[in-house]
């Protein structure tokens, strides 16, 4: 990289400067060629080795791997359909990364060569100034560019195998190495829109998916936020008593609290039914409270899902509440009080739209993670009860279908990379639009 020119029109170039910096682009079609023509013969062996190595490893691995890619293998137990995908996947993204870097040497040609026609000086020659020039110039690339490359491999190369594997005949039928995976285009969406055993479980899984991310989450905010009002008011005593028990469910591993209540809740022998109902019904008069099956009827498994989920949810909202509202300042309160509001008016013009300022992008969050909360359901009562068809039991979500999909004694990991697929696309659409109409992240006071 070289030191910062003086901006100059294309028409303040002389003729022989046009073409110095027309030829010097256009040497650059070979990596390298740009900057032996610019006198950088330092820069110019960098990056034509850079190419060189490219080219090696292109014909001596990288057409293979397209090749493989293209076919998914011709000869079972020979040939790995998955291995094959993942090697021409792998060999993309290099070509992207070669890519990228021959753009770069392009752009750094007609540079220099720009640079060149106006302060002949100023342009890195020797193998010294151009180390020296990068260091100094350079440096937040050379930090950043290795992470973007990292990310492209342990981020991007994941995602692209799952895109491509939805595309693809890849379940317990065509199991690799013993047999070929084959492309099928969209025939994998056809089964999950079209074909009705697939859709309606799809269908129904996708229902209560969203009903139990927006109940279980809102009653978790709407608990935390509850509770750290009622903390906040100057007349309650013993606050720190109360603090440290508002955060025991937090403190306690989720998994543990989630298999606690899985035992509460078992129908036969749990505390919920021989121990919680009994002492109700004898507490309050004329309650005759029966016991409920909630583990074996999906609408009452459900709605302990939700009740447990907001149990252990809602210690952080609470924490977040609560040093949201020490920082809104107290006169807003005496003014409105001087005005005649009211508490519920006090709530709606002053309390919440200052919390959500704040905490919006937190909130999001917690309706995210809740979509696939795997591990609630999972754990539980591993989705059940009952069986909706295809591996999906009636309390499964989403991502806990997409789990026995792929780990149940007929797998189908064509559909669930394609469920997979609508999760993520579900989730990144909804946290845009909420992410853009909210005024949290607007910096300007």
């Amino acid at each position: 990289m070289e030191s910062t020119a003086a901006t100059k029109k294309k028409e303040d170039f002389t003729k022989k400067d046009q073409e110095n910096i027309r030829k010097a682009t256009l040497f650059s079609i070979l990596p390298g060629g740009g900057q032996f023509y610019n006198k950088q013969i330092f820069k110019g062996i960098v990056f034509l080795a850079v190419f060189a190595v490219f080219l090696v490893q292109f014909f001596s691995w990288g057409t293979g791997a397209l090749h493989g890619l293209v076919t998914l293998g011709t000869t079972p137990r020979e040939d790995h359909s998955l291995f094959l995908m993942i090697e021409g996947v792998l060999q993309i993204l290099v070509i992207v990364v070669f890519l990228f870097f021959y753009v770069v040497q392009l752009y750094d040609a007609n540079r220099v060569a720009k640079i060149n026609a106006i302060t002949p000086d100023k342009v890195n020659r020797s193998a010294k100034s151009v180390i020296v020039n990068v260091y100094e110039n350079g440096f937040p690339y050379l930090l950043t560019i290795p992470a973007y490359i990292i990310m492209l491999f342990a981020i991007i190369f994941p995602v692209v195998v799952t895109i491509l594997i939805m595309f693809t005949n890849y379940d317990f039928n065509n199991i690799p190495p013993a047999s070929l995976i084959q492309w099928t285009g969209l025939e994998t969406f056809q089964k999950i829109f079209v074909l009705s055993t697939y859709r309606d479980t799809f269908m129904s899984v996708l229902s209560w998916t969203v009903i139990w991310t927006l109940a279980a989450t809102t009653l978790q905010i709407g608990l935390g936020i509850l509770t750290a009002m009622v903390m906040n008011q100057p007349f309650i005593k013993g606050k720190r008593f109360f603090g440290v028990i508002l955060l025991l469910p937090w403190a306690v591993p989720a998994f543990i609290t989630i298999l606690t209540f899985s035992n509460m809740f078992n129908p036969s022998a749990g505390a919920i039914n021989t121990q919680v109902i009994p002492f109700i019904n004898n507490f309050i008069p004329f309650f005759d409270i029966p016991s409920i099956a909630w583990k074996i009827e999906p609408f009452w498994t459900k709605v302990a899902l939700i009740g447990i989920q907001g149990w252990l949810g809602f210690p952080y909202i609470y924490v977040l509440t609560t040093s949201i509202l020490q920082s809104i300042p107290s006169e807003w309160y005496e003014a409105s009080a001087i005005d005649g509001a009211s508490t519920m008016q006090k709530f709606n013009y002053i309390t919440f739209p200052h919390i959500l300022s704040v905490a919006a992008p937190i909130f999001i969050t917690q309706y995210t993670g809740n979509f696939n909360n795997f591990s609630m359901i999972y754990l539980f009562n591993e989705g059940g009860p009952g069986s909706l068809g295809n591996n999906a039991g009636s309390t499964d979500i989403l991502i806990s279908w997409v789990y026995k999909l792929t780990t149940g004694q007929s797998p189908q990991y064509n559909i669930s990379a394609a469920i997979t697929l609508i999760i993520s696309m579900i989730v990144i659409v909804i946290s845009l639009i909420i992410f853009n109409r909210s005024s949290a992240f607007e910096m300007e006071d």
